[in-house]
């Protein structure tokens, strides 16, 4: 039986990136053992690209919990949701100890 190799993506680069000597320092003496400057800004861009995902997702579901809010005429008080948040809070600190 032939097996057919999977075509491999074809890669593409950034335009290059300007920053003054100060920042470029501040970078080069973040890095860890191993790791390389572009290592390091790919790493930071790909965290921001999830990082704003998480981030519309986010605005998504409040913009549709307020128009299921909206809809129904079910709100909750500012007082409930903080206490919800504090139960969460001290569940998730009791499950660390």
């Amino acid at each position: 039986m032939k097996t057919t190799a999977k075509p491999t993506a074809k890669t593409s680069t950034f335009p290059p990136l300007r920053v003054n000597e100060e920042v470029r320092s501040a970078a080069e003496a973040a890095l860890v053992d191993g790791e390389t400057l572009s290592g390091f800004v790919l790493e930071a861009i790909q965290y921001n690209i999830q990082r704003r995902a998480m981030q519309q997702e986010f605005i998504a579901r409040g913009l549709a919990a307020r128009d299921d809010a909206r809809h129904t005429g079910k709100y909750l008080s500012a007082e409930a949701v903080l206490a919800g948040l504090d139960k969460t809070l001290a569940r998730k600190a009791a499950a660390r100890k």
